[in-house]
């Protein structure tokens, strides 16, 4: 579908937000970007072009100065909105303060505009419900950094007018990234109910003596990780069985059923459930150190960007 004309605009210049702007600008769009810090707008534009400047690195993007002039930090909310065709949202993950913000883009919007918000697991009707243009908005929920984890979950509410879904869908496909469409609201939404599970097992596994926290890492990232970078649940167990998908399930269904019994009575994760883990994960990690290997793992995510690249285009 087409799209109507005008800039998009960026809401919150977070740690998401920014990401949120490489990916239009990177994709041609010129960005507005605002946050009601002026500290976070102050020093916005030097974190952009640090993270371009790494992205260049890694040949994941061309011309860094070009890049860098589609953007423009707005003092206020109504220059940043006023004219845009989409609207990123990536303020703080609380439905008060969404709820807020949401009232106070509503009525700037222009025709046809489209408002997408960055929450976790947020469902979109907790804060749009009074919202003016209600229908224009919707959940598009990025992974972290979105440059680099091209999936998004377009998550509609069940008053968001059809074409605002499409829009949204056209948008991210547009922009390169890959947009999954959730058919209706639930908490967590696909991603971190997937997630979820994975985590619930790993502290289980963990608070029962039968892992360390390091070694139940090296369970995913040196074994189920690898596949699951480049292929999916369902197609990998299509892959580990002579007959497919439905020679897997006939196979190990009883397994799978009998583990998902064992843990019928999820419990919070407690305190000192997450203190062992903290423990051990200080030992390995001290907390001077996190910022660091947050970029090394960044940088990881860029080589295996810039791997999928030429592959893709081999």
């Amino acid at each position: 579908m087409t799209l109507m004309t005008g800039h998009i605009g960026i809401v919150g210049a977070g740690l998401v937000g920014g990401g949120w702007t490489i990916v239009f600008a990177r994709a041609g769009e010129q960005v507005r970007v605002y946050d009601s810090s002026a500290a976070i707008r102050d020093e916005f534009m030097e974190i952009i072009t640090g993270q371009l400047d790494d992205l260049k690195s890694f040949n994941l993007v061309d011309d860094v100065r070009a890049i860098l002039a589609r953007i423009t930090v707005c003092e206020n909310l109504g220059d940043a909105v006023d004219g845009a065709r989409f609207i990123q949202e990536s303020v703080f993950e609380r439905t008060d303060v969404k709820t807020e913000i949401s009232n106070a883009i509503g009525p700037l919007l222009a025709d046809g505009a489209i408002v997408g918000s960055s929450t976790s697991g947020i469902p979109s009707s907790a804060f749009t419900e009074s919202a003016p243009n209600r229908e224009r908005f919707l959940v598009t929920h990025p992974v972290n950094p979105p440059y680099l984890a091209p999936v998004v979950e377009v998550v509609p509410a069940p008053w968001t007018a059809q074409d605002a879904i499409d829009g949204a869908l056209a948008l991210m496909a547009e922009v390169k990234q890959s947009p999954v469409l959730v058919r209706r609201e639930v908490e967590g939404f696909i991603l971190n109910r997937l997630q979820g599970v994975l985590l619930r097992e790993a502290w289980d596994l963990f608070q029962e003596g039968y892992a360390s926290a390091e070694d139940i890492d090296k369970t995913v990232s040196e074994g189920l990780g690898l596949r699951w970078s480049f292929m999916g649940p369902f197609e990998t167990i299509d892959m580990n069985a002579p007959g497919g998908v439905a020679d897997y399930a006939e196979r190990l269904g009883p397994l799978y059923h009998s583990i998902q019994k064992s843990r019928t009575d999820p419990a919070p994760w407690s305190t000192d459930l997450i203190s062992a883990v903290d423990k051990e994960r200080r030992a390995v990690l001290p907390s001077s150190k996190l910022a660091e290997r947050r970029n090394w793992r960044d940088r990881r995510l860029m080589a295996l960007a810039a791997h999928r690249a030429k592959q893709s285009s081999a």
